[in-house]
C-alpha cells in the first residue's frame, strides 16, 4: 500500500504554527522553522522578533506606560529650568511665588505621573510573563515523544519557570527605560545647549568615552547571562534525575555522589552568577563615576565662565542641575542594556524549545480562558454498567520499518498484521522483540519509516491525532497514578464519566478493597506518582481509566505483570469479556493470561515470525513452543 501524505488538522501547521503564520507565542514562522530546527545562532538572532511577539499583544497598555512616563520625565526636565525662574526671582524680588507654585506642581504632577506609569507597566510585564508560560506550555504539551525525549525535563522546566521570569524584567524595565530614558537624555541635552553651549561640548566628551567603555562590557555581560541561564537549566536537570529515582538513590546509598552531582551545577550558576553581578557592577560604576566627573569638569568651567561674566549664577545652577539630572536617564539606558542581555539569553532558550518539532494537536491558544472539550469518541457512551461500544476497529500493518532515533537496528523489520475487528490479539516473544513498539506507533508517538499503519480501514496519518487517541485506550507497562484524587486519576480521560460510570469500572477492575481503604470517598487524594498504591492497584488504576473510556482499540502492555494469580485470573476474566465489543491488542510475557485469545502473535527481532491460537503454535512455533515449556503450559 501507498504511503499517504499526513494530514493536518485545521488551524494548525508542523511545529505547531497557527494560520497566520505565526508560533503559539507569537513569533513569525519562518520557511527554515517550518522544516527543521534552525541553529541557534540563527534562532538567537530572531529574538528581537520573540520579543516583539510576546509585546504586541499589550501594546496599549505598553504604550500608555510609556506615555505618562515620557510626560513624568518632560515634567522632571522643566524643573531645573524653574528652579533658575526662581533663583532670578528671589535675586531680583519679582514674582518668586509664582515660580515657586509651578516647581511644585511640576513636582508633585510628575510624581503622580510616574506612579501610574509603574503600575501600568509591572502589569504588563505580568501579562508577559503569563502570555510566554503559557505558550511555552503549550507547545511542550504538543511536542513528540522523540522530541520530548531529547531533552532533560529539569531543564525544561527552567525554561518555562526561570527563563520565562526574565520577560518580566525586559517588558517592565528594559524597553520602558530605554524609551524613556532615551528621551530624557536627548531633551536634557537639547535643555543644555540652551542654557550654555560650551559646557554642554564639555559634557558630551565624558558621554562618549562612557558610551566606549560600555560597548566593551555588554557583550560580556549576555555571555555570562546566558551561562549562567545553562547552568540553572543544568541543575535542574540533576535534580529531577535525583528526585525520578529517589527510591534508587536511597537503597544505593548515593545521597552524596548526588549531592556532589547537583552541587557542580549549582556551583556553575554562583559562578556565572557573579561573572554577570561583577561585569554589571562595572557598567553602573562606569556610568555613575562619568557623570560625577562631568558634574565635577562642568563646575570648573562654570564657574570660570560666571566669573568672567560669560553665564549668570543661575545658569550654572540650572546647568548643573541638568548634568546631575543625566544621571537617572544614564542609569537607565545602562541598565536596560544590562537586562536586554540576558532577556536574550533567556529568549534565546525559549527559542530551542519552540523549534523543536510538535505534533499538530489542535489545542487551545494561550489567550483561551476556557479549556479545551475533550474530543469525544466515534460512538455514543453507554449507560452505566453497559458494554463498550459495539464497533471494534481493525488494525493492519503493512511491511513496516521503524527504527528508533540515534539507533541503527530497526526495532519493527518488514513488520506485517491483520487483526481482525473485535476479540483478543496478543503479542508475544522475547524482550527487545518489537512488541512495545506496535503499541507507540498505534498511538502515532512514533511514525513508521516505511510501510504504514492502517486504523479502521484508514491509513494513520490521515486520521486527527485528537480523534485517532479517543479511539484507543492505552495502558503503558509502567503504569502512571498522578497525583490528586482517585476520581481525578479514573476519569483522567473521560472527565464527563458519572460517578456511577465510575464506581462501575472500580468494581470491574477488582478496586473495590482500595475504595473501602480511601473510606469509600472517590475524592480522596493519592500520593504523588501514586506511592500510596501497590504495584497491583497502580496497574489496575491505569485499566480502569482506559476502560472508562470505553475506547474501540485497546492496548494493554504487560497489563498484568504485577497483579497477583487471583487479580490476574478476574482482569483475564474481564479482557474476555471486553474482546467480545471490543478490539485488544496485549503485549504479554506471560502466556497465562492469552491463552484463550483468538490470535497469538509470535514476535522475533521486529518481525511477525507465526501467528495462530495457542493450540496451533505450540505445533507449528519452536519458539512459542519453547515459552510455554519455561512456563509450564506446553
Amino acid at each position: 500500500m501507498a504511503q499517504t501524505t499526513e494530514a493536518q488538522p485545521a488551524g494548525t501547521r508542523p511545529g505547531g504554527a497557527q494560520p497566520d503564520g505565526t508560533r503559539p507565542d507569537g513569533t513569525a514562522e519562518t520557511a527554515a522553522s517550518a522544516e527543521q530546527a534552525p541553529a541557534a545562532k540563527d534562532r538567537a538572532s530572531h529574538w528581537t522578533t520573540m520579543l516583539a511577539g510576546y509585546v504586541r499583544p499589550h501594546r496599549k497598555t505598553f504604550v500608555t506606560a510609556a506615555v505618562l512616563l515620557l510626560a513624568s520625565s518632560v515634567l522632571g526636565l522643566l524643573q531645573p529650568l524653574a528652579v533658575r525662574a526662581l533663583i532670578d526671582g528671589l535675586t531680583t524680588g519679582t514674582e518668586a511665588g509664582r515660580a515657586l507654585a509651578v516647581l511644585t506642581a511640576l513636582v508633585a504632577v510628575a510624581a503622580v505621573l510616574l506612579g501610574v506609569g509603574n503600575y501600568l507597566t509591572l502589569r504588563t510585564a505580568e501579562a508577559v510573563v503569563l502570555d510566554g508560560r503559557r505558550g511555552l506550555i503549550r507547545h511542550l504539551l504538543r511536542l513528540s515523544v522523540p522530541s520530548l525525549h531529547s531533552q532533560e525535563p529539569g531543564d525544561l522546566l527552567a525554561r518555562v519557570t526561570t527563563d520565562t521570569m526574565l520577560l518580566r524584567q525586559i517588558a517592565s524595565q528594559a524597553l520602558i527605560d530605554l524609551m524613556t530614558g532615551g528621551l530624557m537624555l536627548l531633551g536634557a541635552v537639547a535643555l543644555m545647549a540652551v542654557v550654555d553651549v560650551v559646557l554642554l561640548g564639555v559634557t558630551v566628551v565624558v558621554v562618549l568615552l562612557l558610551v566606549v567603555v560600555m560597548a566593551v562590557i555588554m557583550p560580556r555581560i549576555r555571555t555570562a547571562a546566558l551561562r549562567a541561564q545553562q547552568a540553572v537549566g543544568q541543575m535542574g536537570a540533576a535534580l529531577e534525575r535525583i528526585l525520578g529515582a529517589f527510591t534508587t538513590v536511597k537503597a544505593s546509598g548515593m545521597e552524596s555522589a548526588e549531592l556532589a552531582r547537583v552541587d557542580v551545577s549549582a556551583r556553575t550558576a554562583f559562578k556565572q552568577g557573579v561573572s554577570l553581578a561583577r561585569w554589571g557592577s562595572v557598567a553602573g560604576t562606569t556610568a555613575g563615576l562619568a557623570i560625577q566627573v562631568a558634574f565635577l569638569v562642568v563646575l570648573g568651567f562654570g564657574g570660570a565662565r560666571v566669573a568672567s561674566g560669560a553665564m549668570t549664577v543661575s545658569g550654572l545652577v540650572a546647568f548643573l542641575l541638568y548634568v546631575a539630572y543625566l544621571t537617572h536617564p544614564v542609569i537607565q539606558l545602562i541598565g536596560a542594556t544590562t537586562y536586554l542581555q540576558t532577556g536574550r539569553a533567556a529568549l534565546s532558550r525559549i527559542a530551542e524549545v519552540n523549534a523543536l518539532p510538535a505534533e499538530p494537536l489542535d489545542l487551545p491558544i494561550p489567550s483561551q480562558a476556557t479549556p479545551a472539550e475533550p474530543t469525544p469518541p466515534a460512538e455514543p457512551r453507554t449507560e452505566p454498567g453497559g458494554t463498550v461500544p459495539t464497533t471494534p476497529a481493525s488494525v493492519i500493518f503493512d511491511r513496516v520499518v521503524f527504527t528508533y532515533p540515534g539507533r541503527a537496528e530497526p526495532a519493527l523489520r518488514d513488520f506485517t498484521l491483520t487483526v481482525p475487528a473485535g476479540g483478543l490479539t496478543a503479542l508475544v516473544g522475547p524482550s527487545g522483540s518489537g512488541k512495545t513498539t506496535v503499541l507507540k506507533l498505534l498511538e502515532r508517538f512514533y511514525d513508521p519509516q516505511q510501510g504504514q499503519v492502517v486504523f479502521d480501514e484508514r491509513s494513520l496519518p490521515g486520521w486527527p491525532l485528537n480523534s485517532l487517541r479517543a479511539n484507543i485506550g492505552y495502558v503503558e507497562q509502567d503504569a502512571t497514578v498522578l497525583a490528586g484524587t482517585l476520581r481525578e486519576n479514573i476519569a483522567y480521560a473521560a472527565p464527563d464519566a458519572d460517578e456511577a460510570d465510575i464506581r462501575a469500572v472500580l468494581r470491574t477492575t477488582r478496586l473495590d478493597p482500595l475504595l473501602q481503604r480511601l473510606g469509600g470517598d472517590l475524592d480522596a487524594e493519592i500520593q504523588h506518582r501514586g506511592v500510596s498504591l501497590s504495584g497491583g492497584e497502580r496497574q489496575r488504576v491505569a485499566i480502569a481509566r482506559a476502560l472508562l473510556r470505553r475506547p474501540r482499540l485497546l492496548l494493554l502492555d504487560e497489563a498484568t505483570s504485577q497483579l497477583d494469580a487471583a487479580n490476574e485470573a478476574a482482569l483475564r476474566d474481564v479482557i474476555r469479556e471486553i474482546s467480545g465489543d471490543t478490539t485488544v491488542i496485549m503485549v504479554a510475557h506471560r502466556l497465562s493470561t492469552v491463552l484463550n485469545a483468538v490470535q497469538i502473535v509470535v514476535m522475533e527481532d521486529g518481525t511477525a515470525q507465526s501467528s495462530g491460537t495457542h493450540a496451533e503454535l505450540l505445533r507449528k512455533s519452536p519458539l512459542y513452543a519453547e515459552l510455554a515449556a519455561e512456563q509450564a503450559l506446553a
